[in-house]
């Protein structure tokens, strides 16, 4: 490895160690800059009449909540955590943390729940004065997210009651799922582990390890169907008070997403399942198998025996982006000059990858890199997300925060193009294998997921309708929503039903609904510039554009009209091309 390349997280980038009195001292800062902003508006309301001093006020409220002493603390030690697992007292630095967070959020509460109180006709007035246009599209969202606002006592209870309400029932799942094991072939692994070993095992192997994972999920479904009945009857408790109609609502407001575009997003794809069911036509092809079993829907079917080393892995990444522009290049040898990239897996690390950063802070990226052809498209994926921040900060502070909705569009667009770069180096065998896998990615990222949206929403109005569900009903309801998308080839049994114990996506209301928002949008960006190649200029002002805007409004500015009811069928004919593609390869 090229001594300018470090492979583990510059922790030195936010603090010298865990003890660093400056943690503290940023702490103690923020909460008395929330406490001076609390005294200087709590009882002064001329910013709700008067448009200069609700510039001013606006600005001050812009610096409180985007310097990095707000959430350094708390980031810092999440990280570490992460990299650290077993460590008993990060842990309690970060509960400590979130709990003071918590307390002096809520000194700032007042002031959105006064804006929102603002008279309609002022506030119609504040949106077309000049000297406030910076501040228009996060005005516009407070005043319309204060149709669904409590008073201030109610707030402050919802926000103090979240942790023992939903978070505590969520992280008690997680560890009692991290403490399951499963004895396969004479040795004990985890379920995580098993769960994530499934898909290159033989298919003898891969059902019957998928028996035993669901067995397990079985015998700790009572809590978890405890759990799913207290958090979701939480979330209709709060949704009733804010006079939310539907489950999703929240959710979509909360992206800044127009709520038709995503009930057609819905539609569209539910309405196209059968082009998840004609890929699994072609997958039960090359597994030789006449029926599937909801193991095999993500079944290997074949390797990619290349190894990528993780200097391969560099080389590759920093071609694509020379290729599309050098501003990503650079961008990514200073995460490798700088430390911000966690490559290998370690004994206490996390699993997975993910990026994380926040303005004002270094972001970061986690990879288990594995010198295989999977981690090259994990560390394009993640690095997708990490270039979004970094070009979204050049946005004022307000806006440097891109919605989650569009979080997945930059991700899968440079995944896209790394696959370009690795795709005509392969053998005719390989390529098989890298456009089934690719294939298989998109099927799981927008049909699998619309179907997890289809079973949330019963499963939300169900536990509202009769006051609980029990657990056999949930597996009722998930076996006939994942049996929707996965065709008539499928046979599910009650047991596969159980995946909704460990699926934790459930419990973050309906954000699967941005992973194929994501995917199918950055389709369309990747053909445009694949047919222009002057369309990177457009790329860019996306990227660019950060929380500026609604997402529907950031994309037509591009010329990308997501608000057409044919849009997203044309997204999913872009899939419908591969999969020819595929077939062709396959005979």
């Amino acid at each position: 490895m090229k001594n300018n390349i470090k492979t583990n997280w510059n922790f030195k980038l936010f603090y010298k160690n865990d003890n660093d009195p400056q943690i503290e001292q940023d702490f103690n800062d923020f909460e008395k800059e929330a406490i001076s902003f609390e005294k200087k508006y709590r009882n002064n309301f001329g910013y709700t009449t008067n448009p200069s001093r609700l510039l001013q006020a606006c600005k001050d409220y812009e610096k409180l909540n985007t310097t990095p002493r707000f959430a350094k603390p708390y980031f810092y030690f999440h990280l570490r955590k992460d990299v650290d697992s077993d460590n008993k007292i990060l842990s309690a630095k970060i509960n400590l943390f979130q709990e003071r967070l918590n307390k002096i959020s809520n000194k700032t509460l007042f002031f959105v729940l006064a804006l929102g109180k603002i008279d309609p006709k002022n506030q119609k007035m504040f949106l077309k004065d000049k000297s406030l246009s910076k501040y228009h599209y996060f005005l516009k969202k407070v005043f319309e997210e204060s149709r669904y606002s409590l008073s201030e006592a109610e707030e402050k209870m919802i926000n103090l009651l979240s942790t023992p309400s939903t978070s505590m029932w969520t992280e008690g799942v997680d560890k009692v799922l991290s403490k399951q094991e499963i004895k396969f072939k004479n040795e004990l692994i985890p379920v995580s582990k098993a769960s994530g070993i499934l898909s290159n095992l033989k298919t003898g192997d891969r059902r019957s390890l998928n028996s035993l994972i669901n067995k397990k999920l079985m015998e700790v479904s009572d809590f978890s169907e405890a759990e799913i009945n207290a958090v979701y009857t939480t979330k209709k408790i709060s949704d009733e008070l804010r006079g939310f109609k539907t489950p999703y609502q929240a959710t979509v407001k909360s992206y800044e997403n127009d709520e038709a575009v995503v009930e057609n997003l819905v539609k569209v794809v539910t309405d196209n399942f059968k082009v998840a069911h004609r890929f699994y036509k072609i997958k039960a092809k090359l597994l030789k198998e006449k029926r599937l079993n909801y193991a095999d829907r993500s079944a290997s079917i074949g390797t990619i025996n290349k190894n990528f080393s993780f200097e391969e892995t560099v080389k590759i990444l920093s071609n694509t982006y020379k290729k599309i522009d050098e501003k990503y290049l650079e961008i990514f040898t200073s995460y490798l000059k700088n430390g911000q990239i966690d490559v290998y897996p370690k004994k206490g690390k996390r699993g997975g990858a993910y990026c994380w950063g926040g303005y004002g802070l270094p972001t970061f990226v986690l990879l288990n890199h594995a010198d295989n052809y999977n981690s090259v498209l994990t560390i394009g994926h993640e690095m997708g997300h990490a270039i979004h921040t970094e070009m979204s900060h050049t946005q004022p502070a307000v806006y440097a925060d891109y919605t989650i909705s569009v979080a997945e569009t930059a991700s899968t667009l440079f995944e896209n193009f790394v696959f370009e770069e690795i795709y005509e180096k392969l053998s005719d065998k390989e390529k098989i294998v890298a456009l089934h896998n690719r294939i298989n990615d998109s099927i799981a990222t927008i049909f699998r997921q619309i179907a997890c949206f289809n079973f949330e929403k019963e499963l939300h109005e169900t536990i509202r309708k009769d006051g609980y569900c029990a657990k056999e009903d949930i597996v009722k309801i998930m076996n006939k929503h994942m049996k929707n998308y996965l065709g008539p080839l499928f046979d599910l049994t009650d047991e596969d039903g159980y995946f909704f114990v460990s699926w934790m996506h459930i419990r973050t209301f309906f954000y699967v609904y941005s992973y194929a928002y994501g995917c199918l949008i950055s389709n369309a960006l990747y053909y445009e510039y694949k047919k222009d190649k002057n369309f990177k200029d457009k790329i860019e002002q996306f990227l660019k554009a950060g929380g500026s805007k609604s997402p529907e409004d950031i994309f037509g500015d591009i010329g990308i009209n997501i608000r057409d009811p044919k849009f997203f069928e044309n997204g999913i004919k872009a899939i419908e091309e591969d999969i020819k593609k595929l077939e062709k390869l396959v005979k």
